[in-house]
C-alpha cells in the first residue's frame, strides 16, 4: 500500500500508481522485458506515460520510475524520472536492437522541476545484509537485486551528496558497481575517500551490471563480489 500522509505526498502517489496501470502491454513493459527486469516491475513501481498527469505533458510516452520509500507498511513516492522509450532512439529500421541508444534533440532522461540527487531502491538499506551495493543508475541496481544483492542507484557518477555517506558506513562492504569508462573510475574513486568499507566491483568498458547480469546471470555477479 503506498502513504497518503499529505496532499503532496498523495499527488505524487496517485500519479505513480495511474502511470502503473498503464504498463502492462505498453512500450515500457517491452523494454523493461528486454533489459531483463520484468520479475521487478511490480515491486519496483515501473510505470508508463499513457495520460500524463498536469505539468507532465512533455513526459508523454516515457517510462515513469517512481522512487519509492518504505513507511512501516505502506510506501511513499519521492519523485518520479522517466526515461525515453522511443524506438526510434532504441532500435535500428529493422526493428533490432541497437547496442548504444541514439536519443538526439532530447535527453535520455527527465526528472521533475526542483528535484534534486535522491538514491534511488532505499529499501535496499533496511533489509538484513552485511553487505550493500551501490550502482550507477536506477537499472543497474535493479540488475544487481536479481542476484540479491541489496542495492541503491545513483541517478549519475555527479548525484552523490555528503548526507548519504551514514548510511553506508555500518556495513562490512559497499560494492561499488562501476561502467569501465573514465566517469565510473572518477565515481568508485571519490567513493573510496568517503567509505572505508568500500569494494570497487569493474566491469569491461560499455559493460554495466544490468549488461552483465543478462549475459552470464545473477550467479555470475555474486561469484564476481565473492558472495559464492
Amino acid at each position: 500500500m503506498l502513504l497518503k500522509s499529505s496532499p503532496q505526498a498523495a499527488s505524487m502517489v496517485d500519479i505513480a500508481q495511474s502511470y502503473s496501470k498503464s504498463y502492462e502491454g505498453s512500450p515500457a513493459e517491452q523494454y523493461i522485458r528486454h533489459r531483463g527486469l520484468g520479475s521487478l516491475a511490480t515491486p519496483l513501481g515501473f510505470g508508463y506515460v499513457a495520460t500524463p498527469a498536469t505539468g507532465h505533458e512533455r513526459h508523454l510516452g516515457r517510462l515513469a520510475i517512481p522512487y519509492i520509500r518504505p513507511a512501516g507498511a505502506e510506501h511513499a513516492v519521492a519523485t518520479i524520472r522517466f526515461r525515453c522509450i522511443n524506438d526510434t532512439c532504441l532500435k535500428h529500421p529493422d526493428g533490432s536492437w541497437r547496442d548504444e541508444e541514439l536519443h538526439e534533440g532530447h535527453g535520455k532522461y527527465q526528472s521533475l522541476p526542483g528535484s534534486k540527487p535522491l538514491l534511488y531502491n532505499t529499501r535496499a538499506l533496511i533489509k538484513p545484509s552485511p553487505y550493500i551495493g551501490v550502482a550507477e543508475g536506477e537499472f543497474d541496481a535493479a540488475s544487481a537485486e536479481l542476484a540479491d544483492i541489496p542495492t541503491v542507484g545513483v541517478p549519475g557518477v555527479s548525484g552523490w551528496r555528503d548526507h548519504f555517506d551514514p548510511a553506508f558506513l555500518g556495513y562490512e562492504a559497499v560494492f561499488a558497481f562501476t561502467d569501465g569508462d573514465e566517469p565510473g573510475e572518477k565515481f568508485v574513486h571519490m567513493l573510496a575517500e568517503r567509505l572505508p568499507n568500500l569494494v570497487p566491483i569493474e566491469f569491461g568498458k560499455k559493460v554495466d551490471v544490468n549488461k552483465f547480469v543478462n549475459a552470464s546471470g545473477p550467479s555470475a555477479l555474486r561469484e564476481k563480489c565473492g558472495l559464492e
